[in-house]
């Protein structure tokens, strides 16, 4: 259902993906919906992706939304005529089947590549370029797997989040009707109103209450 409402963005070509936490605002039992993510992930129907926001924040995308991701990336990359693109071909058959986890090890992505052909130090470079790896701050002999073209996406939920908390820190008891919330428009960020208000609730920076006059949405407690 979240991935058929993902919000439809203008010059921006993304495949649809959703947050944990988006998960988390409409099944009770995080544990459940922790151990039902890790039985998809194993059986290779879905991939989650630590996101590059500075919290702890991962996206969940279907695979076969994911390897079409991919084929886009490559396509844009041909129209600039960059060359050893033969690499994403091996990333998809052999990485990406056999690496279920959001980070791989240089060691093993060159190890793995390599039963496609002979791997050269360029070849990473298309990778990290075309944006389906992440050098990590941390170790840089380790990669985080990554959703290409999902640069502005994670600007927008960023801004989206502090515009939408800013607007209800605002109101005199910090909450407001969801109806009326829910017809608003953020200035800041491309994803819609309800996008980011399941990924506030599901993280818990928002609560629900039921009030005779309808669901508010009230800031949480510091």
């Amino acid at each position: 259902m979240m991935r058929a409402q993902f919000p439809h963005i203008d010059k921006v070509s993304i495949r649809p993906f959703v947050l944990r936490s988006q998960l988390y605002s409409s099944v009770v039992d995080r544990t459940q919906v922790d151990r039902e993510l890790e039985s998809l992930r194993r059986t290779k129907v879905l991939r989650i992706f630590k996101l590059n926001t500075g919290q702890d924040d991962h996206a969940i995308m279907f695979l076969d939304d994911y390897l079409n991701q991919i084929e886009r990336a490559v396509k844009r990359m041909e129209e600039k005529n960059v060359h050893d693109l033969e690499v994403f071909e091996w990333f998809k058959i052999h990485v990406i089947d056999t690496r279920l986890e959001p980070n791989i090890s240089h060691q093993d992505l060159c190890s793995l590549l390599s039963l496609g052909g002979k791997v050269k130090d360029n070849q990473i470079s298309v990778l990290i370029n075309g944006g389906v790896i992440i050098r990590q701050l941390i170790d840089p002999s380790m990669y985080w797997f990554a959703i290409p073209n999902v640069g502005s996406m994670l600007k927008g939920l960023s801004q989206g989040r502090k515009e939408l908390l800013s607007l209800l820190s605002r109101r005199r008891y910090k909450e407001m009707l969801l109806a009326s919330l829910e017809k608003k428009r953020l200035r800041l960020s491309p994803l819609d109103m309800r996008f980011h208000l399941r990924d506030l609730i599901g993280s818990g920076h928002l609560k629900t209450i039921k009030t005779p006059t309808g669901l508010v949405v009230r800031i949480s407690k510091e």
